[in-house]
């Protein structure tokens, strides 16, 4: 009997001892211990942002020119690939039939302007009427216009070069007939050469800041020249990018061509209250979007998904973002892909400078 009750005795004791055992073990389970995280203070980004793209240099104007009057060729000047000052004579026409144009008309002028004359001398004394004197007016009016008008063609006839630079195609030689309009001689400019470059949607939107402009050229890598922007083509190409041309005045010290590779930067002043940087560890990417893990909360121990657009990535690791971050916010550097919304975390504490390793 008495080795019945000392059995059950034992059994009741390791009964309540199991209990409090799985007691304990169910109150561990659901115990969360904050996660040690790296962090790092966000800084105010406050320097010049700029963007590099490449491009290749062309001729600024490559022109067609024409004659603004018909006729026969008399003579063309110029041969191709020679170099020609603004105003030189290219090329002329026969001037035969527009010479007796002007005279003629030269003549006309010249008579009514005399009668016209007479008739203002009649007036002033009242010896002609108003209406012999305004017709008087007028018919020298057309007199005058058709003068200038003949004297005019006449000077069309004369095709001169509208700005330094080379003659780049002959299409008519001496005695052949052309057209109005019709290119005679091709130039190239240059003063000027040309040079476009392809931008993203997130820099266009952004081209009412942009400030300066400057390019390399590749076999003058150690040499900053200014560019001038022309226009920024409104209409994104089949790649979604927009085109920028830029205009260089050419350098006479530098040996220049179109086709040569060059690189254009572009700078401008971003908002600097939005604009932070970060490093590129702190970058969580997440269905096409990118955040960062801002602390927050009284103690600064729980994590908040915060999204940022970066801007540029830097090549010492950092990263520049346009984010509603401030100066001396914490956000969390390492780790990120392992933390959730709302998870309270531990800062992990910098290294003693005096105990490296933590051997004393």
């Amino acid at each position: 009997m008495k080795g019945f009750s000392y059995f059950f005795a034992c059994l009741g004791v390791g009964l309540i001892l199991a209990g409090v055992l799985l007691s304990c073990q169910g109150k561990t389970s659901t115990l969360e211990i904050a996660q040690l995280v790296k962090t790092t203070i966000v800084q105010t980004h406050k320097d010049d942002f700029s963007v590099t793209y490449p491009g290749v240099l062309k001729a600024a104007s490559d022109v067609k020119l024409a004659f603004r009057v018909p006729g026969p060729i008399d003579k063309v000047w110029v041969k191709e690939g020679q170099y020609v000052k603004k105003g030189t004579l290219l090329a002329q026409l026969d001037q035969r039939d527009y010479n007796l144009q002007y005279e003629a008309a030269a003549a006309e002028y010249k008579q009514i302007k005399g009668e016209t004359d007479r008739i203002i001398e009649l007036y002033q004394t009242n010896s002609v009427s108003e209406n012999d004197y305004d017709k008087a007016v007028a018919a020298q009016k057309q007199a005058w216009a058709l003068y200038h008008a003949r004297l005019n063609a006449l000077e069309d006839t004369k095709l001169k070069a509208p700005f330094d630079g080379y003659i780049q195609k002959k299409y008519f030689d001496s005695y052949e007939i052309v057209n109005q309009g019709v290119p005679v001689v091709s130039m190239i400019d240059d003063n000027y050469l040309d040079v476009n470059v392809d931008i993203p949607a997130t820099d266009y939107i952004r081209s009412a800041d942009f400030s300066d402009y400057q390019m390399r050229v590749d076999v003058y890598p150690d040499t900053l020249l200014p560019l001038e922007l022309v226009e920024i083509n409104r209409n994104a190409n089949f790649n979604q990018l927009f085109q920028v041309h830029f205009r260089l005045k050419r350098d006479k010290k530098l040996s220049l061509a179109p086709g040569m590779s060059a690189s254009v930067t572009i700078r401008y002043k971003p908002d600097s209250g939005k604009m932070s940087v970060i490093p590129v560890s702190a970058l969580l990417q997440e269905e096409g979007h990118t955040y960062v893990w801002l602390l927050g909360g009284k103690e600064r121990d729980v994590v908040k998904k915060t999204l940022v657009e970066v801007c540029q990535v830097l090549k010492d690791g950092t990263a520049i973002v346009n984010a509603e971050l401030q100066a001396g916010d914490i956000i969390v550097s390492a780790g990120v892909n392992t933390l959730k919304e709302g998870q309270q975390v531990r800062i992990l504490p910098s290294p003693s400078v005096s105990n490296v390793g933590h051997l004393l």
